[in-house]
């Protein structure tokens, strides 16, 4: 089963994405309540059947501290959506940092984005502006309900209430 589930804390806010296999264990040993169940899916043993989870929600609060994206190269693709944001090809695609570290630029989620291996040349180390660039959109860190709903790949119909948030 390559299916996923969404967990909510007790707050009904998002807390994580399991497998369907944990989820179930979860509802099974009561330590969480089935919200949502799979449309023409279910778990079977052999005498019984199961609902499959598309949404659970843990019974008990668990305390998180504040949870970020991680700074990857396949997350600042996934946020700019596969496209250099100078130009908009999706072709040979880069890291770019905004403001070059020559120029003391940090690699951070504010000061990186895609670029295609063309514009990134272009730009060379100055600023977009001193290279006579724009970027199509300003770069911006992603929130955890943000990247799962939007950039994970993850999210299913029946979770869209539950991260409009």
């Amino acid at each position: 089963m390559k299916k996923h589930v969404l967990v909510l804390n007790q707050d009904y806010s998002p807390f994580t994405v399991c497998t369907v296999e944990r989820a179930f264990l979860l509802v099974f040993l009561q330590k969480a309540e089935l919200l949502t169940a799979c449309l023409n899916h279910s778990l079977r043993t052999v005498s019984k059947t199961y609902p499959m989870p598309s949404v659970v929600r843990l019974n008990n609060f668990i305390h998180l501290p504040y949870r970020g994206v991680v700074l990857t190269r396949q997350n600042i693709f996934k946020r700019d959506g596969h496209s250099c944001q100078y130009c908009g090809s999706g072709k040979e695609l880069t890291l770019d940092h905004v403001v070059p570290k020559s120029q003391k630029g940090k690699s951070t989620w504010k000061n990186l984005v895609t670029a295609c291996k063309r514009c990134n040349a272009r730009k060379g180390n100055y600023t977009p502006q001193q290279a006579g660039l724009a970027l199509a959109r300003e770069p911006y860190k992603p929130s955890f309900i943000l990247f799962l709903r939007d950039y994970s790949g993850l999210t299913r119909e029946e979770w869209k209430p539950f991260l409009s948030s």
